[in-house]
C-alpha cells in the first residue's frame, strides 16, 4: 500500500510539472529592461530615459516664456487660469509667507519687516494709484525675477502658486478702485471643488469610525 501511495503521488507530480506549450513566449516572459540597467538599443546603453525636450508633466502649467528685462513683454503678459475659491484661499496663504512679511497682510506696504525699520524704502503698496491697476504680467515678472531690492521667488513659487498669489492681490484691489476681478473659476468649478472637498472630508470621518470600531 505504502508503494502504490508513493507512485501515485510521483505520477500526479510529474503531470503537473509539465507545463504543456506556450503560443506566445514573447507575451508571456516579458523582454522588458528593467530601469537603471544596461540597454544595447540606445547609445549610451542606458535603460532609463528622459523625458522629450519640451514636454510638461500631466496637470502641470505650460513654462513661461518671459525674459529678465523684457518689460514690454512683462506689460502684455497673461494667464488663462482661472481659480476656485479654495484656490483663492491657497494664493492668500502663499502671499501671507511669501510677502506679507514686507507688503503687508492688508497689501499696504507696511509689513513687519519695513515697519521694524531695517529698510529705508517702503515696500510696494499695492493699494496704492501706483500699483492698483498694473498689469499682471508685470506683478508675474517681479516674482519670477525680483525688483530693485526684493529678491525672486521663482525657486519657491511655480507658475501657479505665482499666479495663485497675483490672483489673490488683484481681488484685493479689485475691492478697492481697482479694475474689476477676472481670474474667478466659473460657479461650475467652485461647486465641484467644494464637492471634492465634502468628499474627501467624509472619507476622513468614515476612516475614523471604522479605525474606532476595529479598536473596540
Amino acid at each position: 500500500m505504502i508503494g502504490f501511495g508513493m507512485a501515485a503521488c510521483i505520477q500526479n507530480g510529474d503531470k503537473h510539472r509539465d507545463p504543456g506549450k506556450t503560443y506566445a513566449p514573447d507575451m508571456v516572459y516579458s523582454r522588458a529592461y528593467d530601469a537603471y540597467t544596461h540597454n544595447p538599443i540606445f547609445a549610451d546603453s542606458q535603460s532609463s530615459r528622459l523625458p522629450v525636450a519640451g514636454t510638461v508633466a500631466r496637470g502641470r502649467e505650460l513654462p513661461d516664456h518671459l525674459k529678465e528685462g523684457d518689460t514690454t513683454a512683462y506689460k502684455a503678459f497673461t494667464t488663462t487660469l482661472r481659480f476656485t475659491e479654495q484656490e483663492m484661499k491657497e494664493g492668500k496663504r502663499l502671499y501671507d509667507i511669501y510677502c506679507g512679511i514686507c507688503h503687508g497682510q492688508k497689501l499696504d506696504g507696511q509689513g513687519p519687516l519695513y515697519a521694524s525699520g531695517k529698510y529705508a524704502a517702503m515696500p510696494a503698496n499695492f493699494k496704492d494709484g501706483k500699483y492698483l491697476n498694473m498689469p499682471e504680467g508685470v506683478m508675474y515678472a517681479a516674482v519670477k525675477f525680483g525688483k530693485n531690492a526684493m529678491g525672486a521667488y521663482a525657486a519657491q513659487l511655480d507658475v501657479k502658486q505665482r499666479w495663485q498669489v497675483i490672483a489673490y492681490i488683484k481681488k484685493v484691489q479689485s475691492e478697492n478702485g481697482g479694475a474689476p476681478f477676472k481670474f474667478a473659476a466659473s460657479a461650475d468649478a467652485n461647486k465641484t471643488a467644494e464637492g471634492d472637498k465634502a468628499a474627501t472630508d467624509s472619507a476622513k470621518v468614515q476612516g475614523k469610525e471604522q479605525m474606532s470600531v476595529a479598536a473596540h
